[in-house]
Parts: structure tokens; C-alpha cells; sequence
């Protein structure tokens, strides 16, 4: 062993049977004051007012590394002589080991405490990353954990905001936009298709009435495409709106006469020298 890993192990054969039971309930309290956190607050959020619900949820992970700061601290105040040869040779020490054998954990660490200061997501928040989408339902010290709309729950390490882009639907607010698009058969009424599509979102049950509605529209060789844009009242909600305006707006559709767009078939490839353009079964 090297110096500085020597000093440690006589620092820890220094202690005595008190200081060891202080370290354990240290270690306890902490682990018990993390428990509190990560599920008394999801708890105290669902049974908070609305717009209190995202706020409350956000300090779930800035208050779990706090705690594991303090717990770092408490111990190292123990264990040494608050002196700074120990310190250096604790920390070096450390440093040591972490980086041989914990460099992808510790990288998830890092990319964590990033996270928890650069709040790229956060509870409640609707995400995509690579190809898994869902509801931030967790933000632990070194991974993400989401459940998609098929209740399938991901995680995901932290360390994903280094390589990949990260999609925020919402970004810590309640409703997120949607999107309803509709392909349509050219020849019809635009103005008129394009108010009643506008009616429908309006009428919605689902609508968060203080937001803009948006219908686009623009013109493609084999249709007329429509994009019906507007918000929820709760981003939970995000796919009974959808549902809703596209069972809506297909009868509404109906009732005009609109007949939906149909992609053409495939040209025929030109026939070949001393081929027929229609050649017999045989």
C-alpha cells in the first residue's frame, strides 16, 4: 500500500466503538431522511393544489444531494482530524480507487449533480430520450426514471446529457402542446374544413382554454395536411386530448363530406425491350 492509503487504514483503526455506532446512526439517519424525501414529497405533491405540484417535485433531487453532501461531511468530521494532510489523504485516496474502479458510476454522478443544477427535467416533466418517451417519475443521484404511455417504466443514466439531445415537452410546466394532424383529399372547402377542425379543439373537455389554438395548414402532392395545435389542461391528459379531437373530428369531417387523403399506387416501371406492358399469366 502507498502512504496516503496507509493513513487512512490507521485512521480507521483509531476509532473506537462510540464514534463507530455515531457513524452507523449518521449513515442511518441519512438513509431514513432520503426515504422521507424521495417518497413523502410525491406524496405531499398529489395532495398540493395544481400549481404547486411541479414546484414541490423539483426538490426531490436537490434535496437528496444535500442530504448526501451533509452525510459526506458528518463522517470525514469524524473519521479525521479535520487537519489538512488527513483530508488530502483521504480525498486522494479516494480519488484513487473511484477512478480505477467506479469511472462509469462516478461519471453518472457527475452528469447527475449537473442535472440537478441544470434541470434539463425534472418530476412531471414529459421527455425524450433516444427513443423512450414518458413522464419524469424519478430523479435519483445517477439515473432517470420515466414511465411511458404503455406503463413501461425506463431508466435512464444521467450521463445520457453528454452524447444525446434531451426532448422537454413541457419543461416543468402543467399542459405541454399537442399536435393532431390530418391528411385530407385536396379538393374540399380549406376555410371551412379548417374552422370546424377549430371548433372541435375548442369544445374539447380537455382544453386548457388560456392557451392558443393553431390549425396549419399546407398543401403536399397527395393531400391537404392539417395540424391541429393546442394545449391540455394537465400534460397527463396529453392523449385522451388527442384521442378526443381526432374521434371528434372525423365525424365532424364526415358530415362535410371530406374524404380522407389516399396515397396513390406506385408507378409501373417502363417495360423492357421485347416486353409486353401488361404480360399474360402464365
Amino acid at each position: 500500500m502507498d502512504d496516503k492509503t496507509q493513513q487512512v487504514v490507521q485512521i480507521l483503526r483509531d476509532l473506537g466503538l462510540p464514534s463507530l455506532l455515531y457513524l452507523l446512526s449518521i449513515m442511518v439517519v441519512a438513509w431514513a431522511l432520503t426515504m422521507l424525501v424521495r417518497r413523502g414529497l410525491p406524496w405531499l405533491a398529489q395532495r398540493s393544489p395544481a400549481g404547486m405540484r411541479l414546484v414541490i417535485l423539483k426538490w426531490v433531487p436537490v434535496l437528496r444531494l444535500v442530504i448526501l453532501a451533509l452525510t459526506i461531511v458528518l463522517i470525514i468530521t469524524l473519521v479525521l482530524d479535520p487537519s489538512l494532510p488527513n483530508i488530502v489523504a483521504v480525498l486522494g485516496a479516494t480519488a484513487l480507487a473511484i477512478g480505477f474502479a467506479f469511472k462509469d458510476y462516478v461519471n453518472g454522478l457527475i452528469a447527475g449533480v449537473v442535472t440537478v443544477f441544470e434541470q434539463p427535467y425534472r418530476p412531471g416533466d414529459w421527455i425524450r430520450i433516444d427513443d423512450a418517451y414518458g413522464v419524469v417519475t424519478a430523479v435519483n443521484l445517477r439515473t432517470v426514471q420515466i414511465v411511458t404511455p404503455d406503463d413501461t417504466v425506463v431508466t435512464i443514466p444521467h450521463s445520457k446529457v453528454w452524447e444525446t439531445n434531451i426532448y422537454n415537452a413541457n419543461s416543468g410546466r402543467r399542459e405541454l402542446l399537442c399536435v393532431v394532424n390530418f391528411h385530407l383529399h385536396p379538393l374540399h372547402d380549406a376555410m371551412q374544413v379548417r374552422q370546424r377542425l377549430y371548433d372541435v379543439a375548442l369544445t374539447s373537455p380537455y382544453l386548457q382554454l388560456e392557451r392558443p389554438i393553431t390549425v396549419i395548414v399546407s398543401e403536399r402532392p397527395w393531400d391537404t395536411h392539417y395540424e391541429v395545435k393546442a394545449y391540455p389542461i394537465d400534460a397527463g391528459q396529453q392523449f385522451q386530448f388527442m384521442t378526443d379531437i381526432t374521434v371528434r373530428a372525423k365525424a365532424a369531417l364526415g358530415d362535410l363530406g371530406v374524404q380522407p387523403a389516399t396515397i396513390p399506387p406506385p408507378a409501373m416501371p417502363p417495360p423492357v425491350d421485347g416486353e409486353a406492358l401488361y404480360p399474360q399469366h402464365r
